[in-house]
């Protein structure tokens, strides 16, 4: 069985909707989808409070919003499948990928496989988001001796063992560098396949900052020489 982890801070416009894309998805395992509202102020709550999910849909809350690294620890910690899958709300992605993601899992090629996103003139944010996020993947290899694609990707799936073995403590954002870096560490072997991807603006409720890219090299830093 499969876990969708999915971590959910103030996406009233969007939440309903990635939940229904998720359950309407055809995979080829039973899922069950987890879904932690982390201190959401805009009505999210309310709305994830008021529905009728089905039986396949476990919520959980933050009192207050605490980043997105710890709402995927909190989904991770109630997760019941074999395998672990990070799928945020924001549409960003499509949960049909999450497909592609499973064959090296379930044949035993890898424990951890990550969807690599394409970015155009279409799907990317901006010229920066896109060299930022190439240059944070570009130090990951550099500190860590790999050679990966996108450590950023939010589509990662783990053998759930594996996922809850890693010593993470991320708060945000940098939950992602630090998944990669600690399967690294690890000794894992990461796969890569191609996802579908496509930005939202600003104006949209994009939530990643520049500032944020400071708090992924600090991450990558922390796991290559720190103590913890």
């Amino acid at each position: 069985m499969l876990s969708i982890l999915m971590p959910v801070y103030n996406e009233l416009e969007r939440v309903e909707r990635a939940i229904t894309e998720v359950l309407d998805t055809e995979l080829p395992t039973r899922f069950e989808l987890i879904v932690v509202d982390d201190g959401s102020t805009d009505g999210t709550r309310e709305l994830l409070r008021g529905r009728e999910w089905g039986d396949r849909v476990r919520l959980y809350e933050h009192d207050v919003n605490q980043g997105k690294g710890a709402a995927v620890r909190t989904a991770l910690t109630h997760a019941a499948g074999d395998y672990a899958a990070i799928f945020d709300a924001d549409l960003e992605y499509d949960p049909a990928d999450l497909t592609l993601l499973m064959p090296p899992l379930l044949d035993g090629r890898t424990n951890a496989c990550f969807g690599v996103r394409a970015f155009d003139g279409y799907t990317s944010h901006s010229f920066l988001f896109v060299m930022g996020n190439k240059g944070v993947t570009l130090a990951c290899n550099l500190l860590f001796n790999v050679y990966l694609h996108d450590i950023m990707t939010c589509h990662k799936m783990i053998r759930t063992d594996v996922f809850r073995s890693l010593p993470l403590r991320s708060e945000g954002f940098a939950i992602e560098p630090e998944i990669t870096a600690r399967l690294v560490q690890s000794g894992e072997r990461i796969f890569e396949v191609p996802v579908h991807y496509r930005a939202r603006s600003n104006e949209e409720g994009k939530k990643l900052t520049a500032a944020d890219g400071f708090r992924v090299i600090a991450a990558l830093l922390r796991c290559r020489f720190g103590a913890g």
